[in-house]
């Protein structure tokens, strides 16, 4: 059960930073010479929500449940790079999160987006406003996955390309956060909640596009989370909670059982 204590915190919603400090790589199977991967992105991909963290990682709070670490364990990976930062915008991946890229490197995942169009905007006005400050939100954010993210993913992407040329690159994508019907969270009505819905819907569509005219994969885990989300009675995505930080990710459920198998179904 959620607990509204935690509501008015949770506004600042994984007010998460925007550090790129990158840890150094490290082998997940010595024994198996396998792919040579590089995960990048922000917090959906450095596994936020799962609340257990690399000491080492610091702001960055890179989980080993999350799906990158997951997928390089279940994998076998030759050399593991796990670059992603909690908070990050594109600039950060282009300035902080390439260093690990090589023309040896066979595999990169990323995930980023959500930060440059204003998440932690969205789910703060969602939750503490009207219906219609949030229907403005999410269109100002959609607005913004129109209008200015398409060049930032562009140079992200062509950028990652340059770094790993020989790389089989997944964009990974972002799950719709809400399900419908009753809920335990104060003012958090149907309406914002499918609005919300509406508006990864639109950065699904962005981010998939651009994905694939730089050549990339793109795995859509929407259909995994499914019946799964804040709100729901089975959740993988947390809904406000304490620590803050955990709030609106993806749990280790969410980790395990949509992500890595989304991506599973991209890289094999």
């Amino acid at each position: 059960m959620l607990h509204a204590r935690y509501l008015i915190g949770a506004v600042a919603v994984c007010a998460v930073t925007t550090g790129t400090a990158v840890t150094p790589a490290f082998a997940a199977d010595s024994g198996s010479a396998a792919e040579n991967y590089v995960a990048l992105g922000d917090s959906y991909a450095s596994g936020t929500g799962t609340r257990d963290y690399f000491e080492d990682s610091g702001s960055c709070l890179r989980s080993p449940k999350a799906y990158p670490q997951l997928w390089a364990d279940s994998h076998g990976a030759a050399n593991f790079d796990f670059a992603a930062c909690s908070g990050a915008v594109t600039d950060d991946v282009n300035s902080g999160q390439l260093d690990g890229l090589s023309a040896d490197t066979t595999l990169v995942t990323i995930s980023i987006g959500g930060n440059d169009i204003g998440f932690v905007d969205v789910i703060t006005r969602c939750l503490t406003g009207t219906d219609e400050g949030c229907d403005g939100a999410v269109d100002e954010a959609a607005e913004k996955a129109r209008s200015e993210l398409p060049d930032k993913l562009d140079t992200t992407y062509a950028n990652i390309r340059s770094a790993a040329p020989n790389a089989k690159v997944v964009v990974v994508g972002y799950p719709r956060i809400n399900e419908m019907g009753d809920c335990g969270i104060p003012f958090y009505s149907e309406h914002k909640r499918q609005r919300i819905n509406e508006g990864a819907d639109e950065l699904a569509s962005v981010t998939s596009e651009r994905a694939s005219a730089a050549g990339f994969s793109f795995a859509d885990p929407r259909t995994a989370f499914e019946g799964h989300g804040v709100c729901s009675s089975d959740e993988w995505i947390n809904g406000p909670s304490d620590p803050i930080q955990e709030s609106f990710h993806p749990d280790v459920d969410g980790h395990a059982n949509a992500y890595l198998p989304t991506l599973n179904s991209v890289t094999g």
